[in-house]
């Protein structure tokens, strides 16, 4: 491959053996990597920088993957997986939703994660996905600590019920079956459970296991919790030794040394990533090049961050259709490319409203560009907040199964939530 980034420059190269490859059923990672949706965030350009970085790191550290023997049977460099969409969303074929789920050409693997709280609803969606080939693997999502979400019953909350759990993950595994003979696999991401004292994984891989689904990811934090704090690698540890399903561990992994760290505590098959790449697509690199033994590592100067930047918003540009709102895109996109680096108020603030890619290229022209990569763009990102109060509908803790009256307003969940 080659890239279509500056080659930045990079630490020391010691290329040792590979990664063993990880099989999520019919599909086989070449690398154990995820990009974890985010709303807003993960939409067909973001995806394809990424995934681009990670080819690269492939490429420069001469770690081939086999050849496909079917489409959407190998990912060479992991998964990258589009921003969550409803199933009420898709099965409307709303025109925003339709958007999300576009492809990344590029890439050999279309993942996308789904969201829903009816099986009915959920079984359609998937159907849809599958039958039309807009999806080579499924990821369904019970992860969503969000009060709107939760104080209805769905999100992290929705696991509780465990009733309704198995309903959604049996609808979906049967019809990603039906639909693909078994080539399109279906994992679910979820959470450690509401609070300490409500904790569900476990019962959730007990639960994932009898209705076939192929693999899990914990982010090992609760609902209460959202993003703070440190994230319970342990349970990642009890949840791999619990099942013989592969584990994804998702949670405080924001550079390549983090991943390796998290696989070998807890013996993950992969980690999953989302706020440590925001504004830093190349982070892919680095997770990828670990992967496979070797230690080298992208550091870009901040004139090729801007070109990498640049390429972000083409891409967004193309991807939307309408200028003006790729710009208004970039803009989130741009504060995060700049953290660490010495540009001063005005420049944030002029590039934080930029609304043409000429304005762009200017703006980023007018700043010293042969700055080096500095520490402080390194480590954690993303806001984290502190614990919150769990929200969740009247009495959905005194049982694990659905009342009549939640039965009845439990399709309330899905509605005014982002993903189309």
């Amino acid at each position: 491959m080659t890239s279509a980034f500056p080659q930045a420059p990079k630490r020391t190269t010691a290329v040792q053996s590979g990664p063993a490859a990880v099989q999520i059923g019919e599909l086989t990672l070449g690398t154990p990597v995820m990009l974890a949706p985010m709303a807003g965030v993960t939409n067909p350009p973001f995806r394809q920088l990424c995934r681009e970085f990670g080819e690269q790191a492939m490429h420069d550290a001469q770690a081939k993957g086999d050849v496909r023997e079917r489409p959407g049977s190998y990912a060479p460099t992991g998964l990258y997986v589009c921003e969550m969409i409803t199933s009420r969303a898709l099965i409307e074929r709303t025109p925003e939703t339709m958007r999300m789920i576009e492809p990344d050409m590029g890439d050999p693997v279309r993942s996308i994660q789904l969201y829903g709280v009816a099986p009915a609803a959920i079984r359609e969606s998937v159907r849809l996905l599958v039958g039309n080939g807009w999806a080579d693997h499924i990821d369904l999502n019970f992860g969503c600590p969000v009060p709107k979400v939760t104080r209805k019953g769905g999100g992290s909350a929705l696991p509780w019920k465990h009733d309704l759990f198995a309903d959604i993950v049996a609808a979906a595994v049967e019809a990603a079956r039906a639909e693909s003979g078994g080539l399109v696999p279906v994992t679910a991401k979820f959470r450690i459970g509401i609070d300490d004292d409500h904790e569900t994984f476990r019962d959730v891989a007990r639960l994932c296991e009898d209705a076939g689904i192929d693999g899990l990811t914990l982010h090992a934090r609760t609902m209460t919790q959202h993003y703070s704090g440190e994230a319970r690698w342990n349970a990642i540890t009890e949840l791999n030794e619990m099942t013989d399903l592969p584990v994804f561990g998702n949670g405080d992994v924001f550079e390549a040394e983090d991943a390796t760290a998290m696989i070998d505590e807890t013996g993950a098959a992969g980690v999953v990533v989302g706020r440590g790449c925001q504004g830093r697509p190349w982070l892919f690199y680095d997770l990828v090049a670990a992967a496979h033994g070797s230690n080298a590592r992208f550091t870009p100067t901040l004139g090729e961050v801007a070109q990498v930047i640049t390429r972000h918003a083409e891409l967004s540009i193309e991807h939307f259709r309408d200028e003006h709102r790729a710009m208004r895109e970039m803009r989130k996109h741009v504060g995060w490319y700049m953290r660490g680096f010495s540009v001063g108020g005005q420049a944030r603030r002029d590039l934080g409203l930029v609304d043409s890619l000429d304005d762009l290229r200017g703006q980023l022209d007018r700043l010293d560009l042969t700055q080096t990569y500095p520490e402080a763009a390194e480590g954690r990102r993303g806001r984290a907040g502190g614990e919150k109060r769990p929200h969740l509908p009247e009495f959905w803790l005194d049982s694990h199964e659905l009342s009549p009256e939640q039965r009845a307003k439990i399709h309330e969940a899905e509605l005014g939530i982002s993903g189309g």
